[in-house]
């Protein structure tokens, strides 16, 4: 819905009479995408952004539009898009799959103008996640558009549009009160170990990996009452750090099967480019802790535990996909304020359109004044 301004419309219309060039011309702005929506996990990985593949991603979108901003999460990977360059064909699903080699087009989704804005509103405002309302996407998009601010590809417009989500997002968490109850990939995770082992304080939990989502899930580990933890990373420092703020132990990458039979539950959450654990590594944990079976969730994207655990007699291993109705079983309450929190997202998307609208037509009313000197 685009809230018209009539002063804004009057300038329009005197220079659509005029014949000015490129007046009234719809909002610059596209998106596209994939997500838990529309692709499967092994899709997902396909177009999964690494730890240092960031800048040779947007220099190949650059190429294609004038601003670019990248946001992947482990649940999605999108492009968003302004200035797109018509000598290309100014197509964003040919810009999507060249900087990433596949051809992904029956799982990208693609939106233009007012519902590209629309978009990543509801984005940034967890709308649009695995889990309603959560929390960690407002600072993805913050960092996906400072990233992109810092290396010259966010101008005028996809400035306007990022500060417009982080501000919808903030608002539709304060005033639907839709994030109080803490809900998470990483909590559905915990849940779901909780249901296959019942009561956790007695198990002993390994967590591969320790960024953001690792710490995250350590937190409602740690909630759940288990009181031993094992913190694995290539990095062992990292791993040190995270395991002394969680009171955990820490574990450097080339020990991990040497602690493996310890961990009644294990939970992947790491960037690494390959499988960190086979069948064969939790088969021979598995000997050393017999009649003990062992829980593993991947949350990784790309997946770092080998599918082919989940053929281990005792392995018990689930993926992202696997959360879907544990996170849905939780979310009633966040359901219940939907309406209200799309409401604040009309409105914010009606107030980009009428800041669009108005700079349109100042752009028409200077064209009209060097047309009549």
């Amino acid at each position: 819905m685009t809230l018209a301004c009539p002063t804004g419309q009057r300038f329009l219309a005197q220079a659509h009479l005029s014949g000015s060039f490129g007046v009234g011309s719809p909002l610059d702005f596209a998106v596209v995408g994939l997500n838990h929506q529309t692709a499967p996990v092994e899709v997902r990985e396909r177009a999964a952004v690494r730890a240092g593949e960031e800048g040779a991603l947007l220099s190949h979108l650059s190429r294609h539009a004038a601003e670019a901003m990248l946001l992947s999460t482990c649940n999605r990977t999108e492009v968003y898009l302004s200035g797109l360059d018509a000598d290309g064909g100014g197509d964003p699903v040919a810009a999507f799959e060249g900087a990433w080699g596949h051809a992904l087009g029956e799982h990208l989704y693609v939106h233009r103008g007012e519902d590209a804005v629309r978009h990543l509103y509801r984005v940034a405002a967890g709308l649009d996640s695995l889990v309603l309302g959560e929390t960690q996407i407002q600072g993805q998009v913050k960092r996906a558009w400072q990233d992109a601010h810092a290396r010259g590809l966010s101008g005028t417009l996809l400035n306007k549009v990022a500060q417009g989500a982080l501000a919808a997002g903030k608002r539709v968490r304060h005033e639907t009160g839709m994030s109080d109850k803490v809900v998470s990939v990483s909590s559905a995770a915990v849940e779901l170990a909780q249901a296959a082992l019942g009561d956790l304080q007695q198990r002993t939990a390994l967590i591969i990996g320790a960024g953001e989502t690792a710490e995250l899930t350590l937190t409602h580990l740690l909630a759940a009452g288990v009181k031993d933890v094992i913190v694995v990373n290539r990095t062992a420092e990292r791993a040190r750090l995270l395991a002394e703020r969680v009171g955990g132990r820490a574990c450097a990458y080339e020990y991990l099967h040497e602690v493996l039979p310890e961990a009644d539950v294990v939970i992947a959450s790491s960037g690494a480019p390959h499988y960190v654990l086979r069948a064969q590594g939790v088969r021979e944990a598995l000997g050393g802790r017999p009649g003990r079976d062992m829980f593993l969730i991947d949350i990784s994207v790309p997946r770092i535990l080998d599918p082919e655990i989940a053929g281990v007699p005792g392995a018990y291993l689930h993926n992202l996909d696997d959360l879907t109705d544990i996170v849905q079983r939780n979310l009633q309450s966040r359901h219940a304020a939907l309406p209200q929190a799309e409401a604040i997202i009309r409105a914010a998307a009606a107030d980009l359109s009428r800041w669009h609208l108005t700079r349109e037509a100042q752009h028409a009313q200077r064209g009209l004044a060097l047309a009549s000197d």
